[in-house]
């Protein structure tokens, strides 16, 4: 829950569905930032 509360605001939609949704794409957005900002670690022989 940290990240989500770091992320921006909180969950702006009211039915259950639609909370799990939102939730699944902010994790979504957060896991690709963190695959943008993971250095490629390639063995130079």
């Amino acid at each position: 829950m940290r990240c989500l509360k770091a992320f921006g605001e909180r969950i702006a939609a009211r039915a259950p569905d639609r909370q799990t949704a939102e939730t699944h794409i902010r994790i979504d957005l957060i896991n690709r930032f963190n695959a943008l900002g993971t250095a490629e670690i390639t063995r130079v022989v």
